[in-house]
């Protein structure tokens, strides 16, 4: 059977997504690959579908352990024989596997990374087939790598446990160095290598200054009402305020981090998985378990620690190639809370690759450049910008000349000495009347109260720019107060403008409401209905019956008998058997048919 066939009939896909095919095409050959493909770029397909063409086993190894179960059903859903074996199954569900696996029932092993480090359980896996290993989330291999696994080291000796097997590394998010780490520590062999683009052409990057980030993200979740999301936020702490936030607004929203018991993470993202709630509010533990692919929003409430977390963290969603946004609230005080955490670091190779990270961030959220060009240029791909998905280019931020008022903030700062914090200093310049500035004499000073007629957060948004330009920084030695860097001094004393990027009022929903397909809007809330009713009932998340996108053209197509349903995108033989009837009898009933 012909590659193109078995897409079309295990898979309900026409054709392959960019290099799939050729992917797939070298491995069969006996070819071992190398593929950086983006988040959504379709991995899964790369390693699935040559399993349905080769005599032996599959191995997929994965440190997604809370992910396993939903690729399993996915892939069985699809009528492939697959399996899974990590910590999370009982003796007797483990047993099962081993049976399958000694009754040739096997043809897709997902395991993780810790059990092939058991040397017993490798010579298990020896007394069987092994044609093909794929290691996913291959980044976690290298220590340059943002997501370093020691427990990938293992993986080292695949070539020497299976020297028969081809071996195919997939990641989304690697440099050229991490990619030669992965090529050289896997012992990859000449392999077939792709470097697909990492521009996520369905995600809208959007960076503004932070001002009350739980009122900013709850009214930016209010205009995408059923729709779901993830919010990232620094702290634990942070993550249960804004979850409670949002629930006080009548939003579905749960928090998830390390600090809550097991049996509740888990809980709370199956939740989300199954859509009865819409927004998880997370630390960065959260999201290398997600598969879900309707995912229509990520929301970064801080600044993350790096480039590479931030491309990973907003490619949650998007997943089913349909326009997604991407909102990150921008703070200075941001880059002190991370550098607070940096500052703990032993190591101090460790410790100056966490703070270059660190810049790298910064940098993108406050230079007044395309998002998408500096994002790119980070993982060594040129963009010429012009992108018309940020608001750079956009032009939803415009610039405004703030050399004015910089100079009362920096001068507010030099005429104390450089010993005070943002708060201070703002009550100095806005001529606030407290006790710590009649205390110090403060109100005696030419800067007090030159900036009155301004509000606290229009000047907490000038020093915000300040320190995220490097003009000024805090001192976390001497309890964050604010010193000046020598570029600051140039814009003090005029011989430098400064510039910040103000976000212009703008109807901005009304030009980013994207529409892939003209599709009838009450079918598809009618189909979404079905697919969740038949999700439940068999203990399944509804993305994994039918994605929104397959449903969406459903609603556009209206299919009325199986061979038109077979020509819809994600409808694959085994899933018209399972399910055709269902979504068939809803699409004839709202036809008028009889």
């Amino acid at each position: 059977m012909k590659i193109d066939t078995t897409l079309k009939k295990t898979f309900g896909f026409k054709k392959f997504r960019p290099h799939q095919k050729e992917i797939i095409s070298q491995l069969l050959e006996g070819r071992d690959v190398f593929a950086s493909l983006p988040t959504g770029g379709g991995k899964s397909i790369c390693y699935q579908l040559p399993a349905l063409h080769m005599e032996g086993i599959t191995i997929v190894l994965s440190p997604l352990v809370a992910l396993m179960k939903d690729q399993v059903d996915g892939a069985r859903e699809s009528g492939i024989e697959a399996y899974c074996l990590n910590s999370s199954l009982s003796a007797a569900d483990s047993s099962h596997v081993y049976r399958a696996l000694e009754n040739n029932q096997v043809k897709l092993l997902y395991i993780s990374p810790e059990r092939f480090a058991i040397d017993e359980f490798i010579e298990t896996l020896k007394r069987f087939k092994v044609d093909f290993v794929a290691v996913d989330e291959a980044h976690c291999v290298s220590e340059w790598g943002h997501d370093f696994r020691p427990d990938y080291l293992s993986l080292s000796r695949i070539r020497e446990h299976f020297p028969g097997a081809v071996i195919a590394a997939f990641t989304a998010t690697a440099t050229l160095k991490v990619q030669e780490d992965i090529i050289s520590l896997l012992k990859l062999n000449n392999p077939y290598t792709v470097r697909a683009s990492f521009n996520r052409q369905e995600l809208y990057y959007r960076i503004v200054p932070k001002n009350g980030a739980n009122k900013q993200i709850s009214d930016f979740i209010c205009k995408h009402k059923n729709q779901s999301g993830i919010v990232y936020r620094l702290s634990r702490a942070d993550v249960e305020k804004t979850a409670s936030y949002l629930s006080g607004k009548g939003i579905r929203a749960l928090p998830y981090h390390a600090g809550l018991p097991t049996k509740t993470r888990e809980k709370n993202q199956d939740l989300f998985n199954r859509d009865e709630v819409d927004v998880v509010v997370a630390t960065i533990a959260f999201g290398m378990g997600i598969d879900k692919s309707n995912i229509r929003y990520v929301i970064h409430g801080d600044l993350p620690k790096s480039i590479e977390g931030y491309y990973q963290e907003t490619g949650r969603a998007g997943r089913d190639g349909m326009k997604s946004e991407c909102l990150l609230l921008y703070s200075g005080g941001d880059i002190s809370k991370i550098h607070f955490f940096i500052d703990k670091i032993r190591d101090e190779k460790e410790k100056k690759r966490a703070s270059r990270n660190l810049n790298n961030m910064a940098s993108l959220a406050s230079v007044n450049v395309c998002r998408r060009k500096q994002i790119l240029e980070y993982f060594d791909e040129d963009h010429e910008g012009n992108c018309g998905s940020c608001d750079i280019c956009n032009g939803e931020a415009e610039q405004v000349d703030g050399t004015e008022d910089a100079q009362k903030i920096l001068s507010a700062i030099i005429r104390t000495n450089q010993v005070f914090g943002i708060a201070h200093i703002i009550d100095i310049v806005r001529g606030a009347d407290t006790e710590k500035i009649r205390k110090f004499g403060h109100n005696e000073i030419k800067t007090w109260g030159v900036g009155k007629e301004k509000s606290k957060s229009w000047w907490r948004s000038i020093i915000n720019e300040l320190i995220g330009q490097k003009h000024i920084f805090q001192d976390r030695d001497h309890y964050n107060s604010l010193k000046i860097n020598s570029s600051g001094a140039e814009i003090l004393y005029g011989r430098s403008p400064f510039v910040v990027l103000m976000k212009k009022e703008t109807k901005q929903e009304e030009k980013l409401s994207f529409r892939e397909v003209d599709y009838n809007e009450n079918l598809f809330a009618r189909l979404k209905e079905i697919r969740t009713e038949l999700a439940r009932e068999k203990g399944l998340p509804p993305y994994i019956v039918f994605s929104d996108k397959t449903l969406k053209e459903m609603s556009s197509l209206k299919p009325d008998d199986e061979t038109a349903m077979l020509r819809v995108s994600g409808v694959g033989e085994r899933k018209m058997e399972q399910y055709g009837y269902f979504f068939l009898k809803e699409i004839r009933i709202f036809l008028g048919y009889k």
